[in-house]
C-alpha cells in the first residue's frame, strides 16, 4: 500500500499516478493552476477511481449547472474501476477511496447534507486529508454556518500542526466566528511555516480589514503581492480585490480602477467567483461616488452567458445585479429564475432561496433601476438572514451598503446616518464613507458636519 504526502493511503501503486494526486491535492490547498492537471491524469487512467473522483470534485467546484455534467463522466469511470476490487472493502486505502465515490455521487446529486456526513467520517478516520476539511468547509461556507468551518479544522489541526495550509484553514473559520485575535494568531502561524500561503495571507487580510488597520493591511499585502504567481483565477484575483479595498479606503480610486483592469478583472472571465468579484467592486466603486465608464457592460456580457444560473444563491444575486447595472433584460429573467428556485429547492437550501435569495433579488433589481424606495424595503426583509446564501462577512457586507444606498435614493437620510457613524468607529479615515456622510448631513441641514466630512 502507498502513501499521499500527507499519509493518506492510496490504492493506485503507479509512481505517475500518486505524484498526479499528490500534485492535485497540494494544488488545492495552495489555489495552484497545477491542481487542474487532475483532469488529464484522469484521462490517462481511466483504470484509477480516486484520480477519477478528484477530477469529477473539480468540475463540481465550478459552481455552474455544467459541473455536475462534466463530473458525472469521471465518477462513472471511477465506480467502474473501483467495482474491480470490491473485495477489499475493509482495507484502509479501499475503503477511504470507496468514500471519496460516495460523497462525489452525492454531490453530483445534490444531496449535500450526505455529502457532509459522508466528509466528516472521512475527517474521522484520515484526519490528514486535508483536501476533505477543505471540501467540508467550502460546503459549510455556502450555507453560512462558520462554528461548522472552525469544527470541521479544528477536530484535524493536533494531526496537521506542521501543515500550513491547516493553521490557514483555520484562521479563516476563526475569521468568519469574528474570533479575531484567534484568526490573526492563526494566520501568522500559516505564514511563518510557509510564506506562500494564499488562504492565511487572505484570513489576516480580512482580519486588518475588519479592524480598521487599513494601513496595515495595505503593507501587508504589498509586501506579500510577490508571491501570488501560479495561483488559479479564484485566488489571483481574490487577493487582489483585498487590496484594492483597502486602496478605496483611503480614496486612491485610480489605483483601484487599475486593479480592477488588470488583476480582478479578466483572468478567467467565465469562472464565477471572477465575476462576482468583479461586480463586488464596481458596487463598491459607485457606492463611493465613482464613475465606473463602460465596465458593468463587459462584465455583463459574460455573465449573461450563465444563462438563469441558479447553483448558489449568493452568486446568483451578483451575477443579477451586475446584469441589472448593466441594463440587460437576462436581469429580469435570472429574478424569475431564483423566484421558481425557491419554490423547487431541497429542504436543506430552501428558507435560503426564498426567505433571503427572492427578497435580494427584487430589491437588487430595484435599486439598478432606481426604484429606491421599493429596494430598501425588499432588501430590509433580506438582510436579517444574509448569511444563510453563503459569501464571507467582507463579501456580504455590499448588501448592507447597496441597502444604505437605496435608503439614500428614498431619502430616508436617518438610518444612513446612523449605520455609517457606527460604520466608521472601526475606521474614522474611511474616505467612501466620510464622502457619503457628506451628502447625508448636507441634507439633514448641518453644513457644519457635512464641511467637516468633505
Amino acid at each position: 500500500m502507498s502513501q499521499d504526502d500527507l499519509g493518506n493511503p492510496l490504492r493506485s501503486r503507479s509512481p505517475e499516478v500518486v505524484a498526479g494526486l499528490n500534485d492535485f491535492v497540494g494544488g488545492f490547498l495552495a489555489y495552484e493552476t497545477r491542481a487542474e492537471a487532475i483532469l488529464a491524469l484522469a484521462d490517462a487512467h481511466p483504470d484509477e477511481p480516486l484520480a477519477n473522483a478528484y477530477a469529477g470534485c473539480l468540475w463540481m467546484f465550478l459552481e455552474s449547472p455544467e459541473g455536475p455534467v462534466r463530473a458525472r463522466h469521471y465518477f462513472a469511470r471511477a465506480k467502474a474501476a473501483a467495482a474491480e476490487g470490491a473485495a477489499e472493502e475493509a482495507e484502509p486505502a479501499a475503503w477511504r477511496e470507496r468514500q471519496h465515490l460516495r460523497l462525489l455521487q452525492a454531490w453530483i446529486d445534490g444531496e449535500l447534507p450526505e455529502v457532509e456526513a459522508l466528509a466528516e467520517a472521512l475527517s474521522e478516520r484520515f484526519p490528514r486529508d486535508l483536501f476533505i476539511v477543505k471540501l467540508r468547509q467550502y460546503l459549510a461556507f455556502n450555507r453560512g454556518d462558520s462554528p461548522a468551518m472552525l469544527r470541521a479544522i479544528l477536530t484535524v489541526l493536533p494531526d496537521n500542526q506542521e501543515q500550513a495550509h491547516a493553521h490557514g484553514m483555520a484562521a479563516f473559520a476563526y475569521e468568519q466566528c469574528h474570533r479575531l485575535d484567534q484568526a490573526e494568531a492563526a494566520a501568522r502561524r500559516a505564514l511563518a511555516l510557509q510564506r506562500k500561503e494564499p488562504w492565511a495571507q487572505h484570513a489576516l487580510a480580512h482580519v486588518l480589514l475588519t479592524q480598521g488597520r487599513v494601513e496595515e493591511g495595505l503593507a501587508f499585502l504589498e509586501s506579500v503581492r510577490d508571491s501570488w504567481v501560479g495561483l488559479n483565477s479564484f485566488m489571483h484575483t481574490h487577493l487582489w480585490w483585498h487590496l484594492a479595498l483597502f486602496l478605496l479606503a483611503r480614496d486612491r480610486v485610480p489605483e483601484v480602477l487599475a486593479l480592477y483592469d488588470r488583476e480582478v478583472w479578466g483572468i478567467s472571465k467565465s469562472y464565477s467567483q471572477d465575476q462576482i468579484g468583479a461586480v463586488q467592486l464596481l458596487a463598491r466603486l459607485e457606492w463611493a461616488g465613482v464613475d465606473v465608464g463602460e465596465r458593468w457592460q463587459d462584465l455583463a456580457d459574460h455573465i449573461a452567458a450563465r444563462g438563469e444560473d441558479t447553483v448558489e444563491p449568493f452568486l446568483s444575486l451578483l451575477y443579477l445585479y451586475g446584469l441589472a447595472r448593466a441594463g440587460r433584460p437576462q436581469a429580469d429573467a435570472l429574478r424569475a429564475a431564483i423566484e421558481a428556485r425557491a419554490g423547487q429547492a431541497p429542504a436543506h437550501s430552501r428558507e435560503a432561496w426564498a426567505e433571503v435569495a427572492v427578497p435580494a433579488a427584487q430589491g437588487l433589481l430595484a435599486l439598478a433601476r432606481g426604484a429606491h424606495d421599493e429596494a430598501r424595503k425588499r432588501l430590509a426583509q433580506a438582510l436579517p438572514g444574509l448569511p444563510a446564501i453563503g459569501g464571507s462577512h467582507a463579501q456580504r457586507d455590499l448588501f448592507h451598503l447597496l441597502q444604505l444606498q437605496a435608503e439614500l435614493g428614498a431619502g430616508q437620510l436617518l438610518p444612513v446616518q446612523q449605520a455609517l457613524e457606527a460604520r466608521r468607529r472601526v475606521d474614522p479615515r474611511d474616505a467612501p464613507v466620510r464622502r457619503v456622510l457628506a451628502r447625508v448631513y448636507a441634507g439633514l441641514g448641518l453644513p457644519q458636519l457635512a464641511d467637516r466630512e468633505a
